[in-house]
C-alpha cells in the first residue's frame, strides 16, 4: 500500500508531505538520529546505515502486515520536497485502539511541524479512506518531554494517566494522552 498525505502550507510554514519510509531516506534517518536531544527520548536509536536499512525494512513490514503505518515527513514547496525531517507512526493495538508516535529532526523543531504532521495522520486514521479503524488513539511520552506534551495537547490528546517507569524500554515515568474518534450524530 502506498499512501501519501499532504500537510498544507501556512503563512509562515511550507507544505509538507507524509509518505512511507524508503531506502532513499537512509542518510536523513542516520543524520536525524545523531541529535542527542532526539536520542534522549527514543527507545531505539539508529547509529549506522545498516541500522537505518533494517529500521526502514521493519517499517515496510508493518505496512505490509497492516499493523504499523510509519510516515516520513518531508517539507517542501514549488521545487518539490526535500529529505525526510521527521516521523509519525500509527501502531495498531487491541480492540479498536492504536498508538501514535512522532519525532522531528533538530533543524525543524519548534516550528509546529510535529503538530501539523500528527494531526494530518490522525485525520487519516479516523477518516473513511483509512485501512485502519481504531476508535481510540494513545500517545505516550516521557514526563520530562515537555515539547511532546505540547504537541499532544495541540492535537487534542487529553492526558489520561501518569504511567510508571518500565525499564529498560521506558526508563522514566510517562504521560499517556488519549484521543477518541469523533462520533457522528
Amino acid at each position: 500500500m502506498s499512501v501519501q498525505l499532504s500537510v498544507g502550507s501556512t503563512a509562515s510554514l511550507p507544505a509538507a508531505c507524509l509518505r512511507p519510509w524508503q531506502l532513499d531516506d537512509v542518510d536523513a534517518l542516520v543524520s536525524a538520529h545523531r541529535d542527542p536531544a532526539l536520542r534522549r527520548w527514543l527507545t531505539s536509536v539508529i547509529s549506522s546505515e545498516l541500522d537505518a536499512r533494517r529500521w526502514i525494512d521493519s517499517q515496510r513490514q508493518g505496512w505490509a502486515a497492516g499493523t504499523r503505518f510509519s510516515f516520513a515527513i518531508l517539507e517542501g514547496g514549488g521545487e518539490g520536497f526535500g529529505a525526510a525531517i521527521g516521523h509519525v507512526t500509527v501502531k495498531l493495538g487491541d480492540e479498536g485502539s492504536a498508538e501514535v508516535g512522532y519525532w522531528t529532526a533538530a533543524e525543524v523543531r519548534g516550528r509546529g511541524l510535529a503538530s501539523r504532521a500528527l494531526e494530518t495522520v490522525v485525520q487519516w486514521v479516523f477518516g473513511k479512506e483509512s485501512p485502519v479503524a481504531p476508535v481510540r488513539l494513545g500517545l505516550f511520552h516521557a514526563v520530562g518531554n515537555h515539547a511532546s506534551c505540547r504537541v499532544a495537547e495541540r492535537c487534542g490528546f487529553e492526558l489520561e494517566a501518569l504511567l510508571p517507569a518500565q525499564p529498560p524500554a521506558f526508563p522514566t515515568e510517562g504521560h499517556l494522552h488519549v484521543r477518541h474518534k469523533p462520533t457522528l450524530h
